[in-house]
């Protein structure tokens, strides 16, 4: 097979036309005989734009470039050497190695790096234009232009546009400067900065365009600041909903001040983990182990806060301070038990593909992947937990309870066990959110009691009862925490959060959005 596949490259090189093999000895003329010469002819080669060159001068790098007394050149492989210019089969004996100095180390980066640029590897490619950018020279733009009219791929084609820039304006005719320039203050790229700031010494005649294009760039770094600071605000927002829209039906519709909130997200969390190493054998279901965690933590969460409620919170209904304590204790058990079952040290949560990475929108605005989901999965849990309560009959029987429960109870309403299925409803959200901060958060026995502060914040803040508040609420103090924090600091920018939200609840005590009615005065 191998030699057939020699023989049918020797026979397609015996094809070329007499004057395309002329063409290519021409460029090969010179490598072996003297450094000199032999960084010329690498330069011929880089020049001439042909893929085909690639083999040879990695072979070159590589020190596997061989050289005969006649003049010709081999390529030394594993099996053997081939002909450089035909690839048949030679013999190597007697052929010593083309030896290399700087010049021709230099030559050799430069032409590599332009024959890259049409290589039929993304990779190549992309290395090869991040390369030619940092080289900026004017004699690539040929290269450049011609690589940036084949190119297909976006994000090779927006760093094969930046290295064109970047190579038009070291060129010695001032309107290809002016394009240069003009190409660069049209990116939003801090690079493309960096390189008006390095060329304005240098040409002062052009000083005032190079201002215009630097505030060009600096307004759009500005606006892809901004729109970076408000992702990042809907990020933390989303999570500080998931955290407190459990505690939201707990706390807000049946006054239970849960301070084990937080230990049931760390429950669904190591929920996650389990269902993750009990399908990792299983090749078929091992991509599914994130959405078959969901239900999972629901389900065990929302036992467990059944059980809470039945066994020790039932007891306590209208005893507010009774019910803190006791549920602080609970709490503590849960995550001693935890670490005893799963010990103290964080457990490895495995992402899966779809969530990884960064996705670039327009404007160069880079957003993460798994933060991007969890926005996404937060507000359909918020859909969800408002059909639920809207549309279903145990919300119905939820929001009659919570408003007038004697009544409720003479119209044949079972109490007792609505108390229960709320409270387990709450919880078992709560270990949904466990499953969504698994993918940002270190899983530790640690890992809920970060987010009960800012949970019972997120309730008051927009109104105890209310998940509209609790929307608005959780993506209000994300997004101003995000603001302040370039200012301030992360842990400065939670204490003004803090005490601003302190001194809001002492205006509006009830929250942004207030009950009003039977639910408000119960």
């Amino acid at each position: 097979m191998k030699n057939a596949l020699l023989a049918l490259l020797l026979m397609c090189a015996m094809a070329l036309p007499v004057h395309a093999q002329d063409t290519i000895a021409a460029r090969l003329a010179g490598i072996g005989t003297g450094f000199n010469q032999t960084a010329e002819a690498v330069d011929r080669l880089g020049a001439s734009g042909d893929p085909a060159a690639l083999p040879l001068l990695r072979a070159l790098s590589d020190g596997r470039l061989l050289r005969r007394a006649d003049g010709t050149l081999l390529i030394r492989a594993e099996a053997g050497a081939t002909d450089a210019l035909f690839g048949a089969t030679a013999d190597a004996a007697g052929a010593e190695a083309v030896r290399l100095n700087n010049r021709v180390r230099v030559a050799l980066r430069g032409a590599l790096g332009r024959l890259q640029l049409v290589s039929p590897d993304p990779a190549e490619r992309q290395a090869a234009a991040e390369a030619v950018f940092r080289s900026r020279s004017a004699e690539n733009v040929p290269l450049l232009d011609a690589a940036l009219a084949r190119e297909t791929v976006p994000t090779i084609r927006t760093r094969l546009a930046l290295a064109l820039a970047a190579s038009r304006v070291m060129a010695n005719d001032p309107a290809d400067k002016l394009l240069g320039i003009s190409a660069l203050g049209a990116t939003a790229s801090p690079e493309a900065r960096a390189v008006l700031l390095e060329i304005r010494a240098a040409n002062p005649d052009l000083s005032v365009q190079i201002e215009e294009a630097v505030a060009a760039v600096d307004q759009r770094l500005a606006v892809r600041r901004a729109a970076e600071t408000l992702f990042q605000g809907l990020s933390l927002g989303s999570v500080l909903l998931l955290a407190a829209l459990g505690l939201a039906v707990t706390f807000g519709v049946m006054g239970v001040i849960n301070m084990a909130h937080g230990e049931f997200v760390m429950l669904g969390a190591y929920t996650t983990f389990v269902v993750q190493e009990a399908l990792r054998g299983i090749p078929a279901l091992a991509p599914w182990s994130l959405p078959l965690a969901v239900p999972a933590a629901f389900l065990v969460t929302a036992a467990c806060g059944a059980a809470m409620e039945r066994g020790l919170i039932r007891h306590l209904y209208g005893r507010p301070l009774e019910t803190l304590l006791m549920t602080f204790g609970v709490g503590m058990m849960i995550q001693q038990s935890v670490r005893l079952t799963f010990g103290a040290q964080n457990r490895e949560i495995i992402s899966p593909a779809w969530m990884q990475g960064t996705l670039m929108l327009p404007g160069d605005i880079a957003v993460t992947q798994n933060r991007l989901w969890i926005l996404v999965f937060s507000l359909v849990v918020l859909g969800l937990t408002v059909a639920a309560i809207r549309f279903t009959r145990f919300g119905l029987e939820m929001r009659a309870v919570t408003q007038k429960r004697a009544i409720a109870s003479s119209m044949g309403i079972r109490t007792g066990r609505v108390d229960a299925l709320t409270f387990a409803f709450g919880s078992g959200i709560a270990g949904i959110a466990g499953v969504a901060l698994s993918q940002i958060d270190n899983v530790s026995p640690n890992l809920g009691t970060g987010y009960i502060i800012d949970s019972f914040l997120v309730v008051v803040f927009g109104g105890v009862g209310s998940l509209a508040g609790t929307l608005v609420g959780a993506f209000g103090l994300g997004i101003i925490n995000k603001m302040l924090e370039p200012w301030a600091g992360a842990v400065l920018a939670k204490v003004f959060v803090l005490v601003a939200a302190m001194l809001f609840i002492q205006r509006k005590p009830r929250g942004l959005f207030a009950q009003k009615g039977r639910a408000a005065d119960a």
